[in-house]
């Protein structure tokens, strides 16, 4: 986006405008000159990023680091409004109601820093009332108290620090209530961390949200050097590192069996020759529209005693669609047999597997423990560096790094439970069964 001094959007004058720059300046009354200053002086110092977006929007998110000025830029958004829009209703709401006074008020980047004084009215920090000159008035609300929220309606409202919010109930009630105008808008701006609400705000990113990225580099030039060189040599390359310094959304689950950064580390380009190699299958027992997928994981055994992931073919599909991609999926690999779970089905994998390929080699597995205990050693062997994904399995891998107790409880990690059973398998039997192949 390129910058460019935007003339004001309202002013009051008894004069007629005049096309030269010298003659409109001349006839703004003063608060609305020094306002206009103050915004020229924003759009010299910004960075494109910090501007606000054109177009139509309903939700500005901002994920950025620390430092990289997101502050600044919700206190610019938000003045820029109220300054130009007299009687407006703003909402400025932080993980606590001293968050949203110290920080986004009284801060260094705060309202009162970017606001001109002749433009302020009143501010009373108690009750959280910033008043200005046109009627406009600027409420501060905390969310960890959602409930007042409910009444209130607003024109437009900065949201800080949205993943540090203890719940997602003040988000909701600040959407009901932002329905003042004919162009109601939210500025969002926080380090991110991955919450469902801003994975769903980003899902939405060219439809009626605006997304902007950024890391704290971007901002060197405004930072002490050697503050970022310091955060750099303690952070560089850590989780919390990206985190916090380069805006990324991390995709670990507290909990969880199996870490983003473990599963990236243990990624090799191609197998060796392999021992063994088997197809796993977690069956579902329905193939509708929303039923669970069934699980299809192929896996090897190398010399050393590696494991290798080699395909994720899990699919949502009938009985026979599952089990003719199983079939295919062994015949591609090459594999020693199927092994399926049967505690639900019973003799289903097997029987429809059979009707494909009648002289397939089977092994039916029973689960007699839960699906996380089950697990577990599976996991100990990737903390161990004995097991390996060849390339990438994205839907796979994102299972294994959501995989908790309570989404265990919720939801059926059927790529997970499928690759639980092929490394079992591999895992205890060093060698395999002589092979037998349909002709």
């Amino acid at each position: 986006m390129t910058k460019e001094t935007r003339l004001p959007m309202t002013v009051k004058s008894g004069k007629p405008r005049s096309t030269k720059p010298e003659s409109f300046l001349s006839a703004l009354p003063l608060p609305h000159l020094a306002a206009f200053v103050a915004r020229a002086k924003w759009l010299e110092a910004s960075r494109g990023s910090q501007l606000t977006p054109r177009g139509a929007w309903r939700i500005w998110l901002i994920l950025a680091g620390r430092g990289w000025g997101k502050t600044r830029t919700g206190a610019e958004d938000i003045a820029d409004y109220a300054l130009w829009n007299p009687l407006s209703r703003i909402g400025v709401i932080a993980p606590t109601f001293a968050d949203a006074r110290d920080v986004c008020v009284e801060g260094e980047s705060g309202l009162l820093r970017v606001l001109p004084p002749r433009c302020i009215s009143a501010w009373h920090r108690s009750t959280g009332d910033l008043l200005l000159f046109n009627g406009t008035r600027i409420k501060l609300y905390s969310a960890d108290q959602p409930e007042r929220l409910r009444g209130p309606q607003h024109h437009r409202v900065w949201c800080d620090e949205l993943c540090a919010w203890p719940s997602a109930a003040g988000f909701d009630q600040m959407l009901f209530g932002l329905r003042l105008g004919d162009d109601p808008r939210a500025i969002i701006t926080t380090t991110p961390r991955n919450t469902p609400l801003v994975k769903d705000l980003i899902a939405r990113d060219g439809r009626d949200v605006r997304v902007t990225r950024g890391k704290t580099d971007e901002n060197a030039a405004h930072l002490p050097a050697c503050v970022l060189t310091q955060l750099k040599a303690r952070y560089g390359g850590t989780r919390l590192g990206r985190q916090e310094l380069d805006g990324e959304i991390l995709e670990d689950v507290q909990g969880a069996l199996w870490l983003r950064e473990q599963v990236e580390g243990c990624r090799v380009a191609k197998a060796p020759a392999l021992e063994r190699i088997v197809v796993a299958i977690d069956p579902a027992m329905s193939s509708g529209k929303h039923s669970d997928e069934t699980g299809i994981v192929a896996a090897g055994l190398g010399e050393d005693g590696t494991i290798y992931i080699l395909a994720d073919w899990s699919c949502r599909a009938s009985p026979e669609g599952w089990a003719r991609r199983a079939i295919r999926l062994y015949e591609e690999k090459e594999a020693d047999m199927i092994v399926g779970e049967v505690n639900a089905g019973g003799d289903l994998v097997e029987r429809v597997l059979k009707q494909i390929m009648p002289k397939i080699f089977f092994k039916p597995v029973r689960a007699v423990r839960g699906k996380v205990d089950r697990a577990l050693p599976v996991a100990a062997l990737y903390e161990q560096g004995r097991i390996k994904h060849v390339g990438a399995m994205t839907k796979l891998e994102d299972q294994m790094t959501r995989f908790t107790p309570d989404i265990v409880a919720t939801n059926s990690p059927d790529r997970v439970d499928a690759m639980v059973w092929a490394v079992t398998e591999l895992s205890e039997t060093k060698r395999g069964v002589p092979r037998v192949r349909g002709l």
